[in-house]
């Protein structure tokens, strides 16, 4: 398909177009999307299985009691 040639050009063009600074960020971030995607096509959800435990009920952030919303009744005040 590609040979040794083509290739060796489009890699000199892309380390020109984004340098040798930012060049491994983006080789990260697409290995990155490349295992999301691997894992959703192998049916693994980070929905199903956790990888943090719930919440412990001696958190630090209080929590206020609900809140009751009054309804003004419809009467006529005339």
């Amino acid at each position: 398909m590609f040979g040794s040639g083509e290739i060796l050009v489009i890699m000199i063009v892309i380390l020109i177009l984004f340098g040798g600074k930012r060049l491994p960020e983006f080789a990260q971030a697409l290995g990155k999307g490349i295992r999301e995607f691997k894992k959703a096509c192998n049916g693994e959800d980070e929905m199903m299985t956790p990888s943090a435990p719930p919440p412990s009920s001696h958190s630090a952030v209080k929590e206020s009691p609900p809140q009751t919303l009054e309804i003004p009744s419809s009467k006529d005040s005339s």
